[in-house]
């Protein structure tokens, strides 16, 4: 007798399809199923925060302070109570001066979406980054909050025509970044000697709250070509304390300041014979003048204490500042001093000490800056500045790191035939 018949098979052939149709037709099923929306699965908006409060069942209300606007006459226009408000005040006490709030600032009330339109909180920004909540719901309670800040990379590159002030202007970049560029090469490079086709690029942060700029960041690394030679900076931390190296892991920092004064030109050097522009008799001029307009800060170059501040006949009013045993510095023509810089005073490198003038015998605001060593004159411009500390040398696998990624960065940034001011 034959175990499989014609029959059998036949039969079960049939199960087996009507097996497979069943899988998939189930399988379709539970695919539809799925895919149909329900009260599990629909789309549940995400809730909106601002100043760390969840903000979607409030009606909210932003303005600026105004003019003769306070805490107590804003919350007074949303109903508080006085008493409410002076509780708010010592609630503040030692969190926030409320006497700060300021105006043109921002502010947000968050009040109940309903026809009272009670307020329960008032939030004032005290600076695009730092606010105050105060609130004045069921407790009063009062903290402060940060906003988030957003960091975006940045370039900026220039050519010199005039001056580094006017190159930055040129391209729109802001005068914060000319004025921390400045500072970082205040030592190895005197920007009153820069020459037209000298040229620069630097990469920075710029610091970003709800997608509006805010100010800058770092300047994380530049390059300033002077005279056909680049002079490196390159950002570094060690021992909690940052500051700019060259390629080879030497500060950029030095014992004095390459300039006294942060922008202007230079009239006349020093000289062992120049004619005298009032007295028109040929002497000595132990000193470097600046031409910059009255009352333009001056800066010490160094450490130091004041040995004198006086008016000294031709030299007008004067201020001399010895830094150690070896060198000393005087400053002439001044039309005033800094308050609080007097003979005896300690001051710290850059410093402002006084501002530029025309007192004493001189025929236009400038500064006449001199440079002594052991007593004699010698020429400011030719003044050797040692360094500060390097890299250590436990670190310079780290900082040979940040040269390398940073480097290649400006070597990428390779100086347009424009100048330009974009992201990367």
């Amino acid at each position: 007798m034959k175990f499989f018949t014609k029959k059998r098979i036949l039969e079960a052939v049939v199960i087996i399809v009507m097996g497979i149709i069943l899988v998939f037709t189930v399988d379709y099923y539970m695919s539809a199923l799925r895919k149909t929306p329900g009260p599990e699965n629909a789309y549940v908006p995400e809730p909106r925060i601002e100043y760390g409060i969840v903000v979607d069942s409030f009606y909210v209300v932003k303005d600026v302070v105004k003019s003769n606007e306070n805490l107590s006459s804003i919350l007074l226009s949303y109903n508080i109570p006085m008493a409410t408000i002076e509780q708010l005040v010592t609630k503040a006490a030692g969190i926030f001066d409320v006497r700060k709030i300021r105006t043109g600032n921002n502010y947000t009330v968050l009040c109940t979406n309903d026809d009272l339109r009670k307020a329960e909180f008032f939030i004032y920004e005290s600076s695009p980054t730092n606010y105050v909540v105060f609130e004045i719901s069921d407790s009063l309670h009062v903290h402060l909050g940060a906003k988030d800040v957003q960091v975006k990379l940045k370039s900026a590159s220039g050519t010199i025509s005039s001056s580094l002030w006017n190159a930055m202007a040129e391209i729109k970049a802001s005068p914060n970044l000319t004025v921390a560029l400045s500072e970082i090469y205040a030592w190895t490079i005197d920007f009153y000697a820069i020459q037209k086709g000298d040229n620069f690029t630097a990469i920075y942060e710029e610091l970003f709250v709800d997608g509006t700029p805010i100010g800058l960041g770092n300047i994380l690394s530049a390059r300033f070509n002077q005279g056909g030679k680049d002079n490196y900076a390159f950002r570094f931390v060690q021992d909690n304390n940052t500051d700019y190296f060259d390629e080879k892991g030497q500060s950029l920092r030095r014992a004095f300041l390459k300039a006294p004064l942060k922008f202007s030109r230079i009239s006349s050097h020093f000289s062992n014979s120049r004619l005298h522009p009032v007295l028109r008799i040929r002497r000595p001029h132990h000193g470097v003048d600046y031409a910059a307009p009255k009352g333009t800060p001056v800066h010490s170059i160094g450490n130091g204490t004041v040995v004198e501040a006086r008016y000294a006949g031709g030299a007008g009013r004067m201020i001399k500042i010895k830094h150690n045993a070896v060198y000393t510095t005087a400053y002439l023509h001044l039309s005033g001093y800094a308050k609080g810089v007097g003979k005896g005073s300690h001051v710290q490198q850059g410093q402002i000490i006084g501002y530029v003038g025309s007192s004493g015998l001189s025929t236009g605001p400038h500064l006449d800056f001199r440079f002594y060593k052991n007593g004699s004159p010698i020429d400011p411009l030719k003044v050797e500045s040692p360094p500060a500390l390097p890299v250590k040398k436990e670190l310079m696998d780290s900082f040979y790191q940040v040269k390398l990624i940073q480097g290649r960065k400006l070597d990428s940034l390779n100086m347009p035939v424009k100048s330009t001011l974009r992201p990367i």
